[in-house]
């Protein structure tokens, strides 16, 4: 009995473990196809878990797993498609350039975990979601679906900011939007980005996106007019002259350069609602002595001219190769006397990439945004006229730009959520530019085609 129990438990366990390993294998493959067939969910996920994210070290990740999920199942699509994985555009150069910079400066010092998040945030995450933007967003379906996405965002957002600054923070999620311990100006309405301007240009460029949808019907009735006057109030909250002077040069610029009545009109109608919410707040004494303050206060300005002198000066020292990245906070409390905290920062865009990567880098990065403006100048096809990259999408795309431009002259544009949506957008008008342009390719060859011989 005891010699057959030996020659049967081997079989036994060898039968066990190869089920258990094409049980493994199934459930891959499995896992694999759902990811492939549900591009734009992945794609819309990631987004909303840069935003969502906590900030907690145990739930850092959690953004990062969103992306790579997004890589694998577009990868993956790419090759059961047969797409091309990596179509260039002319945006990409730059952005090869200017990761390969940052890339270069950290490896030359040990490794800071924080300095390669911060590259990943600026560079890495934004650049791939524009290239991957292009292989997801190609149909007028996905189109749809970011759009709801964004119009929900904003909704969300604008509904936080609001309760904020009405003080019903009891229905303010997640909780940790209120903790004073993590991020910065817990005292203002920053949203689940832990900072007033962050929140701030997000409601402003997902702003622009619902009056686009507005316009093409696809946002109605009193939830549009609830929605679209909300968007006013809630930058209102932010409590930051940044934030404010964009969204009124933007609505201003649409207001008087549109040539669509129909968006003039809708910009007319929030800048009334603006200027009624404001004389609502002023009202209660505690919210006008807090916007007096805001707009009186001068130690950010004095703070702002202090900085922006000991970087110039850290420029002057290094103005080729630059300090590195991340290196600029340590150095630039050597270069600037009157402050005693140990890190200081630009809180300048442009300046922090004249300063880390020197001329070639800021170079790189103007670069980068002329062929990023430069993708809403084509011609929209007939067939797309009524879809959401339409020639009214492409006419408010330098608004959009002029916000993101105007705000990164006053902070760095560390924000991964803010950079995903503007490289999100580039990334839909880069394939929107290839499809015309294979378009135009086929009816030229027809057309020689159809020549008669002579």
């Amino acid at each position: 009995m005891s010699s057959r129990s030996i020659r049967v438990t081997p079989s036994f366990s060898f039968a066990w473990a190869e089920d258990a390993a094409w049980l493994g294998v199934w459930t891959g493959l499995r896992s694999l196809q759902v990811l492939i067939i549900m591009p734009t969910g992945l794609f819309l996920g990631a987004l909303a878990a840069m935003l969502l994210r906590h900030p907690d070290v145990a739930f850092y990740e959690i953004d990062r797993i969103a992306f790579g999920l997004l890589c694998l199942g577009v990868a993956g699509r790419a090759v059961v498609t047969r797409q091309r994985l990596l179509a260039t555009d002319r945006a990409t150069w730059p952005m090869i350039g200017l990761t390969g910079l940052a890339i270069a400066s950290l490896m030359e010092q040990p490794f800071d975990n924080e300095s390669w998040c911060l590259l990943a945030g600026k560079f890495i995450v934004p650049f791939a979601l524009f290239h991957l933007a292009k292989l997801v967003f190609i149909e007028e379906r996905s189109l749809r679906h970011f759009e709801f996405f964004a119009l929900v965002i904003l909704a969300y957002l604008c509904f936080t900011s609001i309760a904020f600054l009405a003080g019903a923070k009891s229905v303010i999620f997640p909780r940790f939007i209120l903790d004073e311990s993590l991020g910065h100006q817990a005292d203002r309405a920053r949203g689940p980005l832990l900072q007033a301007v962050a929140n701030g240009v997000s409601i402003n460029l997902l702003g622009v996106l619902a009056l686009h949808s507005f316009l093409r019907g696809r946002l109605r009735g009193v939830k549009a007019a609830a929605l679209l006057a909300s968007i006013p109030i809630a930058i209102l909250a932010t409590m930051t002259r940044a934030v404010w002077l964009s969204f009124v040069i933007s609505i201003g610029v649409m207001i008087f350069r549109a040539r669509n009545r129909g968006l003039r009109r809708i910009c007319v109608a929030v800048a009334i609602v603006g200027v009624l919410g404001l004389l609502v707040v002023l009202n209660f004494d505690d919210q006008r002595r807090t916007l007096t303050e805001r707009l009186e206060e001068p130690g950010p300005v004095d703070y702002r001219q202090a900085v922006y002198l000991g970087s110039w000066q850290m420029f002057l020292e290094k103005p080729l190769t630059g300090w590195g990245v991340n290196q600029m906070p340590f150095e630039l409390a050597r270069h600037v006397s009157g402050y005693k905290e140990k890190e200081l920062y630009p809180h300048n865009t442009y300046l922090e990439l004249l300063v880390e990567h020197g001329v070639v880098g800021l170079a790189l990065y103007l670069w980068l945004m002329w062929e990023i403006f430069r993708l809403g100048q084509g011609l929209v096809s007939q067939s797309e006229a009524g879809s959401f990259l339409n020639q009214e999408f492409h006419a408010v795309w330098p608004v959009l730009l002029g916000i993101y431009w105007m705000n990164a002259a006053v902070v760095v544009m560390n924000y991964q959520f803010v950079n995903g949506i503007l490289f999100t957008l580039a990334g839909m008008l880069a394939a929107q530019r290839q499809r015309a342009a294979s378009n135009l390719i086929s009816n030229h060859s027809f057309s020689k085609a159809a020549l008669p011989a002579c």
